[in-house]
């Protein structure tokens, strides 16, 4: 009964929200993003994420104001303000804040106002522009240790695949000659090319189109990620570009944007590896061996080199240290079912991880079998759900990663049949 209640919940809301305009749709959006702003404002416990919650918070509350002005001044016009109020809304929680956190930052050794991954980047960067391998680690008294000297061991580890370096290179190459250049501009630069071609390619209307660029880059599930780390939007935005242009049949290209992706991050990898199985040409035929070839090869021309050079190394930083395996502790640690479970019982910190990828490898290859043959929107629907458990069960993982369901689920209504 209470399950027949919930989804009549769900389906009303699901109705109330369908039926109202663009424009009333963003109000909402982002009077519930001024919201949020507040909150992070006043309860965010670090600096850069406090910063972004008091600037950010006007500019929603003025697009909220604006797109509902607009609602009941010129409705013949909903796209064009709509557009308008986004660039705005964007340029005040986006640009402005990352002016300023990037300047703060500039000028305070204690790095208050930036995330560590910003700096794992950084420093990688500086690494590979130096021809060296970024992957270390050293076993002292049978403990995994990768200590760089004057930071916190955690952030000693370089937890990505080789390519998510080359956003530290433009920080490390400038810095070298005396100057400072923030890593988090390359990755916000990066985001918003491959956002537009991404939305110049797509079918969807403009509707949608705004949507998307609201949910990935302006609204909070994109704005405060950019702002204060910044590294998981580049790899959203690739996804998005290789989930266009499989939707395009352009199998080539789409295999290799999706192997540019997976050779920068894990999370990248779901899709990846799913793709082929939606993999179709002009003539509707299966082109699974194209695209899959695409992105294997580009993957393994990044990634092999690294991993023959050091294998423990490459092992430990890229997959023992995000799991909790390494000992050493992640800051990534939400307080998620997986991470409290570990905590209480750490024997289960080595059992969760693989019990979770056979369990839900068995589902989902049933799930495969049962629908094929299967639809991009499909797949990205499977994904979502997907990600939402492994981000539940895995030990040392943050709350931050519901923005990859956000955005899959919404891409999936987007590029539907």
């Amino acid at each position: 009964m209470n399950i027949s209640r919930v989804s009549h919940l769900i389906a009303r809301l699901r109705g109330w929200w369908t039926v109202k305009s663009g424009l009333h749709q963003d109000a909402y959006l982002y009077l519930t993003a001024a919201c949020f702003s507040f909150l992070m404002w006043i309860g965010a416990k670090e600096h850069a994420q406090s910063l972004w919650g008091e600037m950010s918070l006007l500019p929603y509350l003025a697009g909220a104001g604006s797109v509902a002005v607009a609602s009941r001044l010129r409705r013949k016009v909903n796209d064009s303000v709509r557009f308008v109020v986004l660039v705005v809304v964007g340029l005040g929680v986006i640009l402005a804040p990352l002016v300023v956190e990037t300047t703060l930052r500039a000028h305070n050794l204690s790095g208050h106002y930036v995330q560590p991954e910003v700096r794992v980047i950084e420093r990688s960067g500086s690494i590979l522009l130096g021809l060296h391998d970024p992957y270390r680690s050293f076993i002292q008294n049978g403990h995994v240790v990768n200590e760089v000297s004057g930071v916190p061991a955690y952030e000693s580890f370089f937890p990505y695949l080789p390519l998510m370096g080359i956003f530290g290179i433009p920080s490390a190459f400038v810095h070298h000659h005396g100057g400072f250049l923030d890593a988090r501009w390359t990755m916000t630069a990066f985001s918003l090319v491959v956002l537009l071609i991404a939305l110049k390619l797509s079918s969807a209307d403009k509707m949608l189109k705004i949507r998307i660029a609201q949910v990935l880059l302006v609204l909070p599930t994109g704005a405060l990620f950019v702002v204060t780390g910044g590294d998981d939007i580049p790899v959203l935005a690739g996804i998005l570009l290789g989930a266009v242009l499989l939707k395009r049949r352009n199998n080539e290209l789409a295999g290799f944007v999706l192997g540019l992706v997976a050779a920068m991050k894990l999370t990248a990898w779901p899709l990846t590896l799913g793709a082929p199985l939606v993999a179709r040409k002009k003539d509707g035929k299966s082109a699974r061996v194209i695209l899959g070839s695409w992105a294997t090869v580009t993957l393994a021309v990044i990634v092999t080199p690294f991993l023959l050079r050091a294998p423990h190394a490459f092992v430990v930083n890229v997959l023992e240290f995000p799991l909790g395996l390494a000992g050493v502790a992640s800051p990534a640690a939400s307080a998620l079912p997986g991470h409290i479970l570990t905590t209480l019982y750490k024997p289960l910190g080595h059992l969760l991880g693989p019990a979770t990828f056979a369990i839900g490898g068995y589902f989902i290859f049933r799930w495969a079998h049962r629908n094929h043959p299967i639809r991009l929107e499909q797949l990205l629907r499977m994904f979502a759900v997907s990600v939402s458990v492994m981000m539940l069960a895995s030990s040392a993982t943050r709350i931050g990663y519901v923005i990859y369901p956000i955005n899959l689920w919404l891409w999936a209504r987007v590029l539907r049949d």
